[in-house]
């Protein structure tokens, strides 16, 4: 007798092919980040497999989805998903970005980022409902919109609104490819970010008699010269367990970055320019300038010690002010907690190479689920073709990836129990 937990043979490669094909070819591209007709053939998916699924929206047009598998405890496990892609320039790509298999590849926009996962997600959900016993969790699928742009209307809806409240997750997987250069990885934390805007003012003049004015530019120029010596220069202080994915996350990072960078990176804040506008003509001494500056810091730093950071370097350029100021509080997954444990004991049994536990060097749906109190993970084999041109995912990929999928809930239920 089979499991539905441990089912009898590897995914079918063209099985997975079949339904990542099928989702590269709806157009989701965000902007405009409409997934209601492929939201709509999901939706019919799980119910031609028997499986319960409820819509949650705000924005009709960005439909969310959380489809059910009862399992044999009412403990749930949450695979995650999203719809929509980044945009594509038909006239660029070599291929149909609405999918192109070749050989042992398929082209399209989407098929590593993130609708080859999400068809591997599939295949686990439909493998599970043909099976002749119920999982040893309860498996939800969360298939959700909106997380290119980080718009509102994905996970942030399902969260808010209590569309998993009935569901009380206590561990999530998210389909983003988490390998890269020949190395895999599960993704267990995210950074946060400070965005700032910074206006200055100065004296307009004539551009022939700049003495006789203030530019402005050239005191914006100034503060952000000294938050960008000062602020990297900052040595971050976390705890044992962040500290324990840092010098996994060097080792990731290393071959790529390099080891220093690569230690920068995550020991140190970052601080990006990535917009700066001023003045009116080149004639003419500005007397306004605006810039908007990216600063990321290691989850489990304090945000209000690094804005209290920026505003002493700020006090040094009194013509300079913040105009606006948004953040997020990176988040982390422990090393050594039950999920974490799972999903890389289990990819490390399918792939049969290290399996890095690493942080992001961002941060996207798997921030929310966590401060939501939802164990969170990032987990896909893929290429490095994410948002490229001739973006594709292998066959191979695929299979790997849903073999993961597959074998999780088991091995998450022995862990656990």
């Amino acid at each position: 007798m089979t499991t539905a937990a441990t089912p009898p043979r590897e995914p079918s490669p063209d099985r997975l092919i079949e339904l990542a094909a099928e989702l590269v070819a709806i157009d989701t591209q965000n902007p405009p980040g409409d997934t209601r007709t492929l939201a709509a053939w999901i939706e019919s998916f799980f119910e031609a497999h028997g499986i319960a699924v409820k819509r949650v929206a705000t924005d009709p047009a960005k439909p969310n989805l959380v489809a059910t598998v009862p399992g044999r405890s009412e403990r749930t496990l949450l695979y995650n998903g999203h719809m929509d892609t980044v945009p594509f320039d038909a006239d660029e790509w070599h291929y149909d970005p609405l999918g192109e298999r070749v050989d042992d590849r398929l082209y399209g926009r989407g098929a590593t980022d993130m609708k080859g996962p999400l068809a591997a997600m599939l295949s686990t959900a439909e493998r599970v409902a043909a099976a002749d016993r119920e999982p040893p969790l309860t498996l939800a699928f969360a298939v959700v919109s909106d997380e290119e742009t980080g718009g509102a209307a994905g996970v942030s809806t399902l969260v808010e609104s209590g569309g998993l409240d009935d569901l009380a997750p206590e561990a999530c997987v998210i389909g983003e490819t988490t390998c890269s250069a020949g190395r895999h990885s599960v993704t267990v934390a995210d950074r946060g970010s400070i965005w700032l805007t910074l206006e200055a003012t100065g004296t307009a003049a004539h551009g022939s008699r700049p003495m006789s004015g203030e530019n402005a530019i050239d005191r914006l120029w100034a503060a952000i010269s000294t938050l960008r010596r000062r602020l990297p220069a900052r040595d971050l202080a976390f705890d044992a367990d962040t500290a324990a994915v840092v010098d996994e996350s060097v080792d990731y990072y290393a071959p790529t970055l390099g080891r220093a960078a690569a230690r920068d990176l995550f020991e140190h804040p970052t601080v990006n320019l990535g917009e700066l506008s001023g003045g009116s003509g080149i004639n003419t001494v500005p007397c306004s300038a605006t810039a908007r500056l990216d600063i990321r810091v290691t989850a489990g730093v304090d945000t209000a010690d690094i804005l209290a950071d920026i505003r002493d370097c700020l006090a040094d350029h009194p013509a300079v002010s913040i105009d606006d100021v948004s953040w997020s509080v990176g988040t982390v997954e422990p090393v050594d907690s039950p999920l974490v444990a799972a999903v890389t004991s289990v990819a490390d049994s399918v792939i049969d190479e290290r399996i890095y536990r690493r942080s992001a060097t961002g941060g996207g749906d798997a921030k929310t689920f966590r401060h939501a109190g939802v164990p969170t993970v990032e987990f896909a084999v893929g290429t490095d073709t994410v948002h490229a041109v001739d973006e594709y995912t292998t066959v191979d990929a695929l299979q790997r990836t849903a073999a993961v999928y597959d074998r999780l809930p088991a091995a998450l239920a022995e862990d656990s129990s």
